[in-house]
């Protein structure tokens, strides 16, 4: 199907954008913008997470065969850096600080007090929530995205109309003919934002899901933590 408009006919979708309003143009580029933004932000983030996922492999099974938390500290410094290493480092670390010589096998320190125990613990979490912040960098950013889209294509699809009725207005007619060019630009924009918008949400809510994970794997490297020093009567 073939529309006239003032600008020429078109029977793409592209040549209702490039022959449409200026108006129209705009916000299809912004949209194209967002687009090209968001599936950066997909394919980085994917990519990331994948190599956390690889990087918890790794660590769980070297971690796991050791027998002592010593022999997991060496275990972990040969390993490469990654929020698994460092949360175990600095949580065993800050342990050796408080209490000297209390992290090696068959040492006659004293432990940790209730409330050193408490600090080790605001410690951990303290490292959790940034290695969190470090994986959640750009997530935000697909949310955004996933909701300016369709309100930028609501947008488009208001001044579609409010051109089709001055056509009809400047007209004096109200064929197709008039009417047809400003709703085509309409349904192109609100299409797009909702192209634009789909992915990103699905996107977000996938990651949202594997920051959760990741999330729950650094908590439980803390607890491990925590219980085998208390297994090993060190706390």
């Amino acid at each position: 199907m073939i529309i006239q408009t003032q600008h020429g006919e078109f029977s793409t979708a592209w040549e209702m954008v490039s022959k449409g309003t200026a108006s129209t143009q705009i916000i299809m580029a912004v949209l194209a913008i967002l687009s090209l933004a968001s599936w950066a932000v997909i394919v980085w983030k994917i990519l990331q997470f994948r190599r956390l996922r690889a990087e918890s492999d790794t660590f769980m099974r070297r971690v796991g065969g050791a027998e002592t938390t010593e022999d997991a500290y060496h275990a972990v410094t040969m390993m490469d850096a990654s929020p698994f290493t460092r949360l175990f480092q600095r949580g065993l670390g800050f342990f050796r600080e408080m209490r000297p010589g209390a992290a090696r096998a068959g040492s006659e320190v004293r432990g940790l007090s209730p409330a050193q125990l408490e600090v080790l613990r605001i410690v951990l979490e303290k490292e959790e929530g940034e290695e969190r912040d470090d994986a959640a960098r750009g997530v935000g950013w697909l949310a955004i995205i996933a909701t300016v889209s369709p309100l930028l294509g609501l947008l488009g699809t208001v001044i579609g109309v409010m051109n089709s009725f001055m056509g009809v207005a400047r007209e004096g007619s109200s064929s197709i003919s008039v009417v047809a060019p400003g709703v085509a630009e309409a349904l192109i924009a609100g299409a797009g934002g909702l192209v634009v918008a789909i992915p990103a949400a699905m996107a977000y809510n996938f990651l949202t899901g594997k920051l959760n994970d990741f999330m729950g794997e650094l908590e439980g490297i803390s607890s491990e933590l925590i219980a085998t020093l208390a297994r090993e009567g060190r706390i």
